[in-house]
């Protein structure tokens, strides 16, 4: 879970995309911080709230095309209607407050259910869930600890997850499917989540595992094509 204010405007009964819009840009308004950055499909924006806080001298708008993401430090971030790699741009990300503009609930169920965020529906609020945290069962054969062991080197860099990182979770599963073969590809994306890793790379460590389940092969690079975590 974040620890930045974050909202997610979610469409309602009786509903209307321009109302839905406009709780997103009032509940990001209240919230303490610096400058805000408006990302959006494309600079052409058919909304007026939008439009109108867009033409604001102050406020900096981008569009997906061209925009890297991720960079928010002592910013608020309004995002409209992210698919799922975008998401992944704002996903335990540094800034001042997130509001997220929801397009399709498909889109978003993984990045609600791991950031917790204030939900905003027409005529009503729903706070962020404060129960303990799901207790997640060991995984078998030594992978708890070779996904504790992934994560803290793809904490380390700002981009996450390195080439040689990915080549070595690929050749271990193809070299150790012993290993893998009782782990269900949910549980391998719980505990990347409970680790705290960007959104980026539990998708792709769980694509990893999906694929060895369909009997898919990988291209690893020859210096580590052997390669076996101990």
């Amino acid at each position: 879970m974040s620890n930045v204010p974050t909202a997610v405007s979610r469409l309602g009964e009786d509903d209307s995309r321009e109302s839905q819009n406009l709780r997103a840009v009032k509940w990001l308004l209240t919230q303490e911080g610096g400058p805000i950055v408006v990302v959006t499909p494309r600079r052409a924006v058919e909304s007026e709230c939008l439009a109108r806080l867009t033409s604001h001298p102050r406020v900096r708008h981008h569009a997906w095309r061209g925009h890297n993401g991720g960079f928010y430090d002592g910013q608020r971030v309004l995002y409209a209607w992210p698919d799922r790699q975008r998401l992944n741009e704002i996903w335990n990300v540094d800034a001042d407050a997130i509001a997220v503009i929801e397009w399709s609930t498909e889109e978003t169920a993984a990045w609600v259910e791991d950031v917790n965020p204030v939900q905003l529906y027409p005529g009503r609020t729903v706070e962020p869930q404060h129960g303990q945290l799901a207790t997640l069962d060991p995984l078998p054969n030594g992978v708890d600890a070779i996904l504790e062991h992934v994560a803290a080197m793809a904490a380390g860099y700002s981009t996450g997850l390195k080439w040689n990182e990915e080549d070595q979770l690929k050749a271990d599963m193809m070299n150790r499917p012993d290993r893998w073969v009782d782990v269900t590809v949910e549980q391998v994306r719980a505990k990347c989540r409970q680790l705290g890793m960007r959104g980026k790379d539990v998708d792709t460590i769980a694509d990893f595992v999906q694929r060895r389940k369909d009997g898919r092969r990988f291209n690893v690079r020859s210096s580590y094509r052997t390669f076996e975590f101990d």
